[in-house]
């Protein structure tokens, strides 16, 4: 099993122009893990779904657009597990850039 991690990222950007402000930045969200490359990402509703790889291994993710703030989850492989906290750290660090 691996390693979810979980960030909640408010804002103040209503969901619709959140929602853009993801689509055009999810490119940026493999800074968030060193080595990393997104290589999938697609919408259902108002969540996006993606996948990065990072060292051979693949993180899932999604990230659940609301009104006031924005949740993201990645399940992160046994391999990388060990580097939860520091890629939390990361994450809450770039993440919210894709709303800027």
């Amino acid at each position: 099993m691996g390693e979810p991690v979980t960030i909640t990222i408010p804002h103040k950007l209503g969901l619709s122009e959140a929602r853009r402000r993801i689509a055009s930045g999810i490119h940026t969200l493999s800074d968030a893990v060193p080595g990393a490359t997104l290589t999938e990402h697609h919408w259902e509703g108002d969540t996006i779904f993606c996948t990065l790889e990072a060292l051979g291994q693949r993180i899932g993710g999604e990230m659940h657009v609301r009104e006031d703030e924005v949740q993201a989850t990645f399940d992160l492989p046994p391999m990388l597990a060990m580097f939860a906290n520091k890629i939390k750290e990361k994450l809450q660090q770039k993440a919210p850039k894709m709303l800027e």
